[in-house]
């Protein structure tokens, strides 16, 4: 059946940072819920486009040939195999939209960063 998500609600379960949680499943993706702060690893994925949606907060988008700001309401779907790196001067509030086959840190494995595991909230 059916069942209204509410994404404040969803954010406030969880404190961890780079750390998504699972809030949804639409055919073969996952809506992700994900709190940041600071600089991720540069990486790409190979095989799945991503969807970031500015929830609260502004976000940067670093390319290596631009950077892109989005602000709370906005959108940015980054294509596969574009190299890119989410930066967080304060805390952002993210949406996800993925394929569930998308790693975490793409092609780059960081002891700190990767997850392996999804979790759902």
């Amino acid at each position: 059946m059916p069942n209204v998500v509410n994404i404040a609600q969803k954010f406030a379960l969880f404190d961890e940072l780079w750390s998504p949680r699972i809030a949804g499943e639409l055919n073969d993706s996952y809506v992700k819920l994900a709190k940041i702060k600071g600089e991720f690893v540069w990486h790409h994925h190979e095989n799945e486009d991503e969807l970031f949606l500015v929830i609260k907060g502004r976000l940067l988008i670093q390319l290596r040939d631009q950077d892109l700001w989005l602000e709370e309401g906005e959108f940015l779907i980054i294509p596969r195999g574009v190299e890119h790196r989410p930066v967080a001067e304060e805390e952002v509030h993210i949406l996800l939209l993925e394929p569930k086959s998308t790693q975490h840190t793409g092609n780059v494995v960081d002891e700190d960063l990767t997850q392996t595991e999804h979790k759902w909230v």
